[in-house]
């Protein structure tokens, strides 16, 4: 699945509530860097070293994210890294809608939610998604961008070779 740009896939790269504060909102825990420049090194980087075309999207309203995902594949989007913040740990709905969205999807998070408070170490999305990038601040988003790639390029290559 190529775009006309000449990148090999599309990813939808989704925020949830409060990302768009990052800068501002618990710098110990989030780094300084502003949410805009985090997504725009990371579509750049994406670009640039995986061929990626990343599109971020960001909001604080459940039924926003939900309507992204369950548009993504008509969209044309061949796959969804996804940092739900803390809809994480409590949206049923949101796990509801990554199953039936059909397209593979990987969990980010800044900070290692493991590490925190007892009530982040429960990810009901994370039960929908591949894999899982936590604690390495912006670049788990990248990390996440890269192993929803592997995979892709893998069940590419299957895929073709069973054709």
């Amino acid at each position: 699945m190529s775009s006309s740009k000449g990148t090999r896939f599309r990813v939808l790269v989704l925020s949830g509530p409060n990302l768009a504060e990052l800068g501002r909102r618990e710098p110990e825990v989030y780094g300084t860097e502003s949410y805009q420049t985090i997504m725009t090194e990371l579509v750049a980087v994406a670009r640039e070293t995986c061929a990626v075309e990343c599109v971020a999207r960001q909001s604080n309203h459940e039924g926003q994210l939900i309507d992204w995902i369950a548009s993504a594949a008509e969209d044309g989007f061949a796959g969804i890294v996804i940092n739900p913040g803390a809809l994480t740990h409590t949206s049923i709905a949101l796990l509801d809608a990554v199953r039936g969205c059909a397209l593979p999807c990987i969990e980010v998070h800044l900070s290692n939610p493991e590490a925190r408070e007892a009530f982040r170490r429960r990810s009901y999305v994370g039960r929908a998604c591949l894999g899982k990038v936590a604690g390495f601040g912006k670049e788990s988003y990248l990390l996440g961008v890269r192993g929803l790639l592997a995979h892709l390029e893998r069940t590419t290559t299957t895929k073709a070779r069973h054709a």
